[in-house]
């Protein structure tokens, strides 16, 4: 039995795998609440990206046992998880500074957000594959989805350039609102419970909303990223994974990079550009593919490549900029 023309015995394989490591994480070694220190963030994101690296090198070696008779290339193959990887990490970016800003909102204790990103990850995962299931079957039923997609990819790189703030008020969600008419919320934490007892009655705790808005903010991220990850590959074995490995490293990003987001104030501009670029790039393909076909193939290499400067581009510029602010106190 195959899925997308890739045996299922790997997709069960991954899957396994990755259930192995969120059980390994949640159950030994974060069991109990605890502040993430910038030491460990640090050598999980290590690990992280170490791991989503050790099976993009699976990709390059096996590609063609993974998904046999492939219209692409092992290579192609390899560079378009890389560059799929590489645009939905840093998109994750924008997530850390929404998830911070949500996380003062409700005073959430720090020892408590790491439960909070562990189990918005789980709905992220379960959330995502809905996603790029519904994803794929647009784009092969309907070609001109191409077209909007990337026009939509482009309007959003456009407006997170233009609109600057962002007014976050968590209260107003409107599945928090449902949620609070039919089931009442503590006042305090109770530890790390969702739901306590109350003279025998059944209370969620602010942890519970907490995690509510989480994942309706990952939702909102979803319809950015998943159309964007299309533009690089329409293959769902390397669109899924890569996505996957993009949100299993987002907890220990969010740790390493939450007190550094205002340096990096720049960075918000790189990830339009990567959106807009991506949105071009999607329409190219479609011109090249259904219009044009004598138009000159843009490979996923090339992609990659212009993709990572951008990033490079507007962290150096960023911690540059950042350093041209702060006095000289040379005597």
């Amino acid at each position: 039995m195959e899925i997308a023309g890739v045996p299922l015995v790997f997709w069960l394989a991954f899957c396994g795998l990755i259930l192995v490591f969120l059980g390994l994480d949640l159950g030994v070694f974060h069991r109990t609440a605890h502040k993430v220190s910038m030491k460990e963030a640090l050598i999980w994101t290590g690990v992280w990206i170490s791991l989503a690296l050790a099976f993009n090198a699976g990709i390059f070696l096996f590609w063609e046992r993974i998904q046999p008779g492939s219209s692409i290339s092992s290579d192609e193959a390899g560079m378009a998880f890389l560059a799929g990887y590489l645009v939905e990490y840093s998109l994750s970016v924008d997530n850390i500074f929404v998830f911070l800003v949500v996380f003062r909102y409700f005073a959430l204790p720090e020892a408590f957000r790491h439960r909070i990103l562990f189990w918005g990850i789980i709905g992220a995962l379960i959330f995502r594959a809905i996603f790029i299931a519904i994803g794929a079957a647009l784009l092969e039923r309907f070609t001109w989805m191409m077209l909007l997609f990337g026009a939509f990819l482009i309007f959003t790189g456009v407006k997170m350039v233009l609109i600057r703030e962002r007014k976050l008020e968590p209260e107003r969600n409107p599945v928090v609102r449902l949620f609070r008419r039919f089931i009442p919320v503590t006042q305090t934490y109770v530890a790390q419970k969702f739901f306590t007892r109350i003279d025998g009655r059944l209370w969620a705790t602010p942890l519970l909303i907490v995690l509510l808005v989480i994942e309706m903010t990952d939702l909102v991220f979803a319809v950015d990223s998943i159309p964007a990850i299309f533009a690089i590959t329409s293959d769902p074995f390397l669109v899924f994974t890569s996505n996957v490995f993009a949100i299993l490293g987002l907890r220990s990003l969010f740790f390493a990079l939450s007190g550094l987001m205002e340096r990096l104030h720049l960075l918000s501009y790189g990830l339009a550009a990567i959106l807009v670029f991506v949105g071009a790039k999607m329409l190219y393909g479609y011109g090249e593919k259904f219009v044009v076909p004598e138009w000159p193939k843009f490979s996923v290499g090339l992609s990659l490549a212009i993709i990572a400067t951008i990033l490079a581009v507007t962290v150096a510029a960023s911690l540059i900029f950042q350093r041209r602010l702060v006095p000289r106190t040379d005597s």
